[in-house]
């Protein structure tokens, strides 16, 4: 846990009783006298230098608060230390400092009253000692059989320095640890043959010479260098023994790392100290029940509230999600709803039914570490306890382990034991439920009012009983509602026309309209009828019935749909309906825009920016087209023409009319001439391209020949001139000659 904050730190952390500000805790630690503290407040290294301040600053729910947060229990790296300090005494050792002790006293009983320099009193005693005119014990004599002045002398300083430990003295102490197997090719041996026995725990000393021999040979390297023969068998045999000795936890490790975790591994005590209320932290977990039954071997489901100890327990035929409700449901109901639940990562705990019950009863659900029964070791004890004290009480006990199930197997003889089953063997005669009953008795009678030690001697229910928390209560059948299962695939589905299917089956949801996301929870008793609740918000929409297999006539069913959704439809959209009525009625929306968008303008004009004229060849080519026709100077007869086509448009306006009028009735003339010997059943076609290019080019040519020519059909002809079918034709008639006009 990071201890020393910066301000922003602080105040991006949002705790209670602080600003959420980087200014405000500034502020706070100004007006608090942070920055004075020498021991809690000190100059920040970082660049933008600034203040950090320790935990210990906060207010208490601020300490609290982070700490619940970052705070985390685990187990730590402890250093070796680089020194142990005195190696514990053998038992020769020992004996050797008890002698040596006893010949002191007996020293300094000798010497009381005696007016004797010490040196004097030393030489007497030992020639005493020696010659046996002293009275010593057998085993002091046993140990000690002969005695210097310089040796007392020695001891009796050590004993005055209090280094009575080094008084002990053990020949083959310092010789452990250096015969030939133990450091031989430079400690390789050993190290193999303790992976041999490890991997191989039951492996005879015989055949560990033979392996020793087949890797490293017939002769292994001595510490000086030389080459000595493979010990016999009898040297094996002491240096295994001395190994499973010396080195029990590391073998214990290697070849049974359960044991091993339940029995040597390093453990805390007190982690939960922080539990103290009820409900605050359950720890549910499940085992085999080590009590068979007439139906099988049933797997027992325990949950435990940490601080009053309490527990409930739930018999399953099989691990399943539904068998952690169900236990849930009845702790629930007896002693209302916790907290936090902790458990590990068995699929029946972290499936997503399980979840989805935790989110809608609001409890948090923790995790342990994947692999670590001692990070809920209250539970795993409490599982232990009910094994070992309730199951050896049940008919069809089969104990705890293999070795236990053996040595029960073992109270019949082999010829009562072949051919017998299970429930003859262990005297099977309990069902499930009578299980059931047996440990709801036990854990209300037996283990409510047993005395606890983590409860400083009182019992779970005196724990229970003496907490003044409120319990926070869910009515029974709302609980029964969230325990229902879901559809297949996580009872998610979106409502289409025709309602939800379900394993094969539709059905039909009147309350939703197509496009709405439903949980489904199936109707225990009735297949026919799941409910269901909104994916967003979890609110309950309605009943979806499968006509098919609720027994209801289809058509009635899907006229109340109908009915249900037009109600549904016209609720939410008459209002709608009117209001579009209303705005089709009125303004274009687009002026109303506008409105809006004039009315957010800000009221101010721009200056004149100065211009600068941009020009590119293409600008500049366009600006050609767009300028005034240069003026070509017309011929005589083109003038003349001119002048006379200008003469009659500046003419009276009738009279031109009356003559344009004339001439339009005169081609109709012709043309009905032409027309008036063809059937009425026969319709004209119309003129094609190439004929008005004839009809054209004939004006243009009596034109050009000075002929009198009918000024509307030389009005158009010019103007027929300047189009791209009139130059079409025209280049075919350069390319062919006038022989393209005769096609």
């Amino acid at each position: 846990m990071k201890e020393w904050l910066t301000a922003r730190e602080i105040a991006t952390e949002a705790l209670p009783a602080l600003p959420e500000t980087e200014r405000g805790v500034q502020l706070l630690s100004e007006r608090e006298g942070w920055n004075a503290s020498l021991a809690y407040a000190r100059p920040r290294s970082g660049r933008g230098g600034g203040f950090e301040y320790n935990v210990a600053l906060f207010p208490t729910l601020a300490q609290l608060e982070y700490k619940r947060r970052h705070l985390k229990v685990e187990q730590l790296e402890l250093p070796i230390p680089a020194s142990l300090g005195a190696a514990p005494v053998t038992d020769r050792e020992r004996a050797e400092r008890d002698a040596r002790l006893a010949v002191l006293a007996a020293f300094e009983r000798f010497s009381k009253g005696q007016r004797l320099k010490p040196a004097s009193l030393a030489q007497i005693f030992v020639a005493r000692y020696n010659s046996g005119t002293l009275p010593v014990d057998p085993w002091v004599r046993e140990r000690i059989c002969k005695l210097s002045k310089r040796s007392l002398q020695r001891w009796r300083l050590a004993k005055e320095a209090n280094r009575t430990e080094s008084l002990g003295s053990d020949p083959g102490k310092a010789r452990a640890g250096t015969g030939l197997l133990d450091v031989a090719n430079g400690g390789r041996v050993r190290t193999h043959i303790l992976a041999l026995i490890a991997h191989q725990p039951h492996i005879s000393a015989a055949n560990v010479r033979k392996l020793v021999r087949a890797e490293f040979g017939d002769e292994l390297v001595g510490r000086d260098g030389s080459l000595q023969a493979v010990p016999p068998v009898r040297t094996f045999q002491h240096a295994i023994a001395a190994l499973k000795r010396t080195e029990q936890v590391a073998l214990t490790k290697l070849s049974n790392p359960d044991r091993y975790r339940s029995t040597m591994a390093p453990r805390g005590v007190g982690a939960l100290r922080h539990v103290t209320k009820p409900n605050q932290l359950w720890q549910i977990d499940a085992s085999p029940a080590d009590a068979q039954c007439i139906d099988g071997r049933h797997a027992i489901y325990v949950c435990l509230d940490v601080a009053p100890r309490r527990i409930r327990f739930y018999v399953s035929k099989t691990p399943r999600a539904a068998a952690v409700g169900l236990l849930i449901r009845r702790a629930l109901l007896a002693w209302g709803v916790p907290e936090t639940i902790k458990t590990d990562n068995g699929s029946d705990f972290v499936a997503a039914e399980t979840k989805r019950l935790f989110a809608s009863l609001g409890i948090e659900a923790e995790l342990s570490p994947a692999y670590t029964p001692q990070a809920k070791g209250h539970v795993e004890r409490a599982i232990r306890t009910v094994q070992h004290d309730l199951m050896p009480l049940l008919p069809g006990y089969v104990g705890h382990s293999v070795a236990d199930r053996k040595q029960i197997e073992d109270r019949k003889g082999f010829a009562d034991r072949l051919g017998a089953d299970t429930a003859e063997l262990f005297g099977v005669s309990m069902t499930g439920a009578e299980l059931q009953a047996h440990l709801d008795a036990w854990a209300e009678e037996t283990y409510a009012h047993k005395p606890h030690a983590g409860l400083k001697g009182a019992t779970p229910f005196q724990a229970a009983a003496a907490s003044p928390e409120a319990r926070r209560m869910v009515d029974e059948r709302a609980l029964d509602v969230l325990l229902m299962p879901v559809a297949g695939s996580g009872g998610v589905r979106t409502v289409q026309a025709t309602g939800v299917r379900i394993d094969g089956h539709h059905f039909v949801l009147k309350e939703a309209l197509p496009g709405d996301r439903v949980l489904l929870r199936m109707d225990p008793l009735d297949a026919g009828r799941a409910f269901a609740f909104d994916v967003k918000d979890g609110r309950h929409v309605g009943e979806a019935l499968c006509a098919e297999l609720a027994g209801i006539d289809p058509k009635k069913l899907l006229a109340a749909k109908k009915a249900m959704t037009a109600e549904i439809l016209e609720r939410r959209a008459g209002e709608a309906k009117a209001e579009v009525k209303r705005l089709v009625k009125g303004r274009p929306l687009i002026e109303r825009t506008l409105e809006v968008d004039r009315r957010d303008a800000p009221n101010v004009l721009a200056f004149p920016k100065p211009e600068v004229p941009h020009t590119t060849p293409e600008i500049a080519a366009a600006l050609d087209v767009t300028r005034e026709a240069e003026v070509i100077p017309l011929d005589e007869r083109a003038a003349a023409m001119h002048a006379q086509l200008k003469a009659e448009l500046e003419g009276p306006a009738l009279p031109g009319l009356a003559r344009l009028v004339e001439a339009a009735d005169a081609r109709a003339a012709k043309i009905a001439a032409r027309t008036d010997r063809v059937g009425g059943n026969v319709a004209a076609l119309p003129e094609s391209p190439k004929e008005r290019f004839r009809r054209a080019k004939a004006v243009l040519l009596a034109v050009e020949a000075g002929e009198v020519v009918d000024t509307l059909d030389a009005v158009w002809a010019g103007g027929y001139a300047q189009t791209p079918e009139y130059r079409a034709h025209q280049g075919m008639l350069d390319i062919y000659g006038e022989e393209y006009l005769a096609f």
